[in-house]
Formats: C-alpha cells, structure tokens, sequence
C-alpha cells in the first residue's frame, strides 16, 4: 500500500471522476494553494463518514490527463508545507507524493480522516458535498462534534474531572481567543451560541457535555492548576553549577498559558545579561542568551510534555554555565528516544493544545521550533541545545555564551 492506497488505485482515481473523495487542480496559480487547503480540511473532516482517505491531485486537467507540470522537489515541499504553516488546524494527517506517468508528472497529497474534527481552513469548516467542496452546514458540525466525541480522544480534548463550565473565563474566551482564532468577517456571520463555539474549538468536551477540556482549562481558566496541579513551570537561579549551590532567584509561575508564559519571561529577561563588542567597524550586542531560543524551547516543552498520569511540573534550571529545561513525559507517536530531535520527525502528543498555542501566537508554525532555536543559537555565537531524552522526561541543556575574553 502507498499512502492508503495502492499505485494502481492512485492512477485508476486520477482518471476518476471527482467525487467526494477526489479532487484535481491543473497548476498550482492563482486562487489554487487555497482551493487545495479546502480540500485537505474537506477531507480530514469526512462528514459523510467515508472512513478512507481523500485524494487531491496537482498537475491534472479536469478529464484526467496530465497537464504538463514539472513537479519538482521545492513543489512537493510547497505542499507537504501545508500541514504545518497553521492555516488548517488541528493538523490534519497528510503525504505528497509524485507520480511519473507515461505522459507526464502528478502530485497527490493523500489526507486521511481526522480523529478530531472539525478541522478548520481559515477559521471555517469545510465538508465534501459530493464532486465540491462547501462550508459545513450547523448540522454537519454537529456531526462532527458528535464524532470527535465518540472517538479515542486525545488526552487534551479529555473532560477533567471535578470542572464545570463555571470554570472558564468566558470573557477572556469572547474578547481575547475568539478575535484571534477567526477573522473578524467570519466571526460576523457566525451564528453560533457561545457553548457551541467552545465545543467547536475543542474547550469542552461536547455541546451536550459541557465539562472543560485539558486544553480549555490551560487556555481559559484563570487557575488551571486547581484542576491539573503539575501544569505549571518551575524556575530556579542557581549561583553555581551544582543543584546544591545557593538559589538566587525562583518562582513557580502558574495561571494560564498566557500569564504562565509572560510570568517566566520576566524572569529569565531579568538574569539575562548583555555584553557588547566593540570589536570591528560596527557595534555588536550578544546576551548570555538569545531569548527567541528560550521561548521557543519553553514552548515547545509546554506543548510536548505529559499532562497525564504525573504531577510533575516543567523546570527551568539557570546555572552559571547552563540553562536546563526538564519536561515530564518522553518522546511520542512517530518521534522515539533515538530519533528526537532530527529534521522531519514531528509527532505531537497534545495536537489540540498545540492548535490553541498557534491562535494564542506561542507557535508561529508547527514543526520547526527547534529549528529557530538551533539557528537563533548558533547566530549568537554559541552551541546548539543538547537533549538528553528517555521514556520517562526531555532534558535540554543550553550551555552559555562564551564572552569574547574568555579562556578555554
């Protein structure tokens, strides 16, 4: 099998008819990139319950014959590219592929139902109606609700036990996270209640059922940690190289992800110092470190660890030498303890909580947090994090900048 189906299937459903589970577009111009984003949230939402990938293939004419396309590598990366840039969440299960044919080049991207819907294209959803595509009815999002609900959840779209919708701040759910997951002309033709939209936007579990999800106390509740008691990050400022040597400064920051993460911010801009060399023509600041790489690897712990099963919290650990970041849980899905941290491996434990760090501008994009640290890194002129990772925790380590008179 390849991609869900076999190469034979793939080339019998080019030639096809469009239908629910095909489509073709000719060139990838004009209105084209989004029209194929449609299309992968119409598939992963599988309203009419196909259970079977939907298939959208570039470089054919509407009658199934190739339409001269070079599909090249820079192409097929333009593709892939539109499962992790943001514009269709929850991600969506996706692969590209090319296809030489006698008569020229195809490329399909295979999208595969998601276990989470509704997916969502531009803060709308959108469904197969037959041979196209079109937004999804109250009903048809009703279904998929009622869809994800039946389904093996993830854990952050579980009901916590013990939380009532009281729970959440709704004000903070209408004027701040609303504004930012939907533009304003979508939110002005939405008629939907409020409740509706928190089961929608997966901060209850159900319109029905009303109990807070992980990821809509995390979001909305202004002490989440009443509920989930190790979601909060520890920092310590350490005077020394050893977890024994005098404690400096500490905080436990605590609240929603928004004051949790403004909280540790602050404290790691206040050790951070700032050296300036005045060597060459132009004068050049360094920081003991860059704080893009900070944010990007606090976030990506926040957003990767274990939220099940343990009360442990994240630790950020500032030494003289070395900044640790420990998360509990280890690797998930597709990312082993032998394959984390290579390019390309990305699997996400708590893809819904990832999706609300994306509205709430924690993420820029998905999958490649670690690239920005890395490159952000090596720009201020030290080395890239060490990550020392079992089944149990991920550690990273980011050892300081040397000063420019520093010996060794």
């Amino acid at each position: 099998m390849t991609d869900g189906y076999t190469n034979a299937e793939l080339e019998a459903l080019m030639t096809d008819t469009e239908s629910e589970l095909v489509e073709r577009k000719s060139v990838l111009a004009g209105s084209a990139r989004e029209r194929i984003r449609e299309a992968i949230c119409a598939f992963a939402n599988d309203v009419q319950g196909h259970a079977r990938p939907g298939v959208v293939f570039l470089g054919l004419e509407d009658d199934g014959s190739p339409s001269g396309m070079t599909i090249s590598e820079q192409l097929l990366a333009t593709l892939a590219d539109m499962k992790t840039d943001g514009n269709v969440l929850p991600q969506p299960t996706i692969s590209v592929n090319r296809h030489v044919l006698p008569e020229g080049e195809v490329a399909s991207i295979t999208v595969w139902p998601s276990d989470s819907p509704p997916v969502r294209y531009g803060g709308r959803i959108w469904v197969r109606i037959g041979p196209r595509r079109g937004l999804a009815s109250a009903q048809d999002e009703r279904i998929l609700n009622e869809r994800r609900e039946r389904s093996d959840a993830h854990y952050d779209i579980m009901p916590v036990p013990g939380t009532r919708l009281e729970d959440l701040n709704l004000r903070r759910f209408e004027q701040d996270y609303l504004p930012a997951a939907f533009s304003r002309e979508v939110l002005a033709v939405n008629d939907r209640t409020i409740e509706e939209r928190l089961a929608a936007l997966r901060m209850t579990v159900s319109l029905h059922d009303p109990r807070p999800t992980m990821t809509g106390l995390l979001v909305l509740a202004d002490d989440p940690q009443r509920h989930l008691p190790g979601a909060y990050i520890q920092f310590l400022r350490i005077g020394g190289e050893a977890l024994t040597d005098p404690i400096l400064d500490s905080a436990l920051c605590r609240g929603d992800l928004m004051t949790m993460t403004k909280e540790l911010g602050l404290h790691l801009r206040s050790h951070n110092r700032v050296a300036v060399d005045l060597k060459g023509p132009l004068e050049r600041r360094y920081s003991d470190y860059p704080m893009p790489a900070l944010e990007e690897l606090v976030n990506n712990a926040i957003m990767h660890r274990a939220y099940e099963g343990t009360n442990a919290p994240i630790h950020v650990y500032w030494y003289d030498d070395r900044i640790e970041i420990t998360s509990p849980g280890g690797p998930s899905g597709n990312v082993t303890v032998d394959n984390f941290g290579q390019p390309g491996m990305v699997d996400y434990r708590n893809p819904n909580l990832a999706e609300a760090m994306r509205v709430l501008n924690l993420v820029q994009r998905f999958g490649v947090g670690l690239l920005i640290a890395r490159q952000e890194l090596r720009d201020n002129g030290q080395h890239e994090p060490e990550f020392d990772v079992d089944q149990h925790r991920v550690r990273c380590v980011i050892r300081k900048r040397k000063r420019p008179d520093a010996s060794g």
